[in-house]
C-alpha cells in the first residue's frame, strides 16, 4: 500500500490546526491590549490636563487670599510691638525652632520686634523671611532676610536656582555670635539631634534650600499663627542627667543604711535594758 506522501512545513508555519488557532487568538487578545492602554492613556493624559487646570486655580485662589491675608498680618504686627519679647517667646516655645537656640541668641533676640514672611507673587517660585531688630549690642543691621528662590522663575541674581541667600550680618566689635557659638559644646539637649548648631548658624547656611526645615516650620506653621506658641505654659519638665540619678541613688542608699544602723543601736540598747 502507497502512502500519501506529506506536505513539508514551510518554516514559521504552525505545526497543526490548534496552533493556528492559538496563535489568530492571541494576536486579537494583543490589539485588545493595545487598544485599552491607548484608551488609558488618552483618560490620563485628561486627567493630568484637569489636575493642571485645578493647579492653576488653587494658584489664583492662593493669591487672592494672600492679598486679602496681607492687611491682618500687617495690623497683628503693630498689635505684636505693644507686648514685650513677643517673638522671641514664641520662637523659644515652639518646640523645633527652640532647639537651635542658644541663651545668648536668645538674649540677643530680645531685639526682635517684627517677624514678616513674604511669599512671590506667584506663591511657587519662592518666598523670603524678614527679621526686624531694635537697635541692640550685637549687629548694626535693622533687617535680616533670607530668601529662597525654588525654581527657574525665580533665579537668584546669578541665575542659580533652587537657592537661598541670607543677608550678611554686621556684628560689632567682639559680639560675633555666629563666631562664639560654632566653637562652644552643645550646652541644649535639643541641639544633639539639630542639623543646625545655633540659630545664625542656620540664617547664614544656604548650602539645601529645598529642604531647610527650619525655614519651613517659620513660613507655614510660626508665622501663621504665632499666639499658640506665645501662650504655650511652660510645663515641659527636663529628664534629669543620668550622673543626677547616680547620686541621687547614692544619697538614697546612704540613707537608707543610715536608718538601718540607727535602728540596730536601738534594739542593742533595749536588749540591755
Amino acid at each position: 500500500m502507497s502512502s500519501v506522501p506529506k506536505r513539508a512545513k514551510l518554516d514559521g508555519a504552525p505545526a497543526d490546526g490548534n496552533t493556528a488557532a492559538s496563535a489568530s487568538a492571541a494576536a486579537g487578545n494583543n490589539e485588545e491590549e493595545s487598544e485599552a492602554l491607548e484608551q488609558i492613556d488618552a483618560c490620563q493624559n485628561e486627567i493630568d490636563a484637569l489636575n493642571e487646570k485645578a493647579s492653576e486655580e488653587i494658584l489664583k485662589v492662593e493669591q487672592k487670599y494672600n492679598k486679602l491675608r496681607k492687611p491682618c498680618y500687617e495690623k497683628r504686627s503693630e498689635l505684636v510691638k505693644r507686648i514685650p519679647n513677643f517673638w522671641v517667646t514664641s520662637f523659644i516655645n515652639h518646640p523645633q525652632v527652640s532647639g537651635i537656640l542658644d541663651e545668648e541668641e536668645e538674649e540677643c533676640l530680645h531685639a526682635l520686634n517684627k517677624l514678616e514672611v513674604e511669599e512671590f507673587e506667584d506663591i511657587k517660585s519662592g518666598y523670603r523671611i524678614n527679621f526686624h531688630f531694635d537697635e541692640n549690642p550685637y549687629f548694626e543691621n535693622k533687617v535680616l532676610t533670607k530668601e529662597f528662590h525654588l525654581n527657574s522663575a525665580a533665579a537668584s541674581e546669578n541665575g542659580d536656582w533652587p537657592a537661598s541667600t541670607s543677608t550678611p550680618i554686621n556684628w560689632k566689635e567682639g559680639k560675633n555670635l555666629l563666631k562664639q557659638l560654632l566653637t562652644k559644646p552643645y550646652v541644649n539637649k535639643k541641639k544633639r539631634h539639630s542639623e543646625y548648631k545655633t540659630f545664625f548658624d542656620w540664617f547664614s547656611d544656604n548650602t539645601d534650600p529645598v529642604n531647610d526645615e527650619i525655614a519651613e516650620l517659620i513660613k507655614d506653621d510660626l508665622w501663621p499663627n504665632p499666639l499658640q506658641y506665645y501662650l504655650v505654659p511652660d510645663i515641659e519638665v527636663e529628664p534629669e542627667d543620668e550622673e543626677d540619678n547616680d547620686d541621687n541613688e547614692e544619697e538614697t542608699f546612704e540613707d537608707e543604711d543610715g536608718e538601718d544602723g540607727d535602728g540596730d543601736e536601738d534594739d542593742e540598747d533595749e536588749d540591755d535594758k
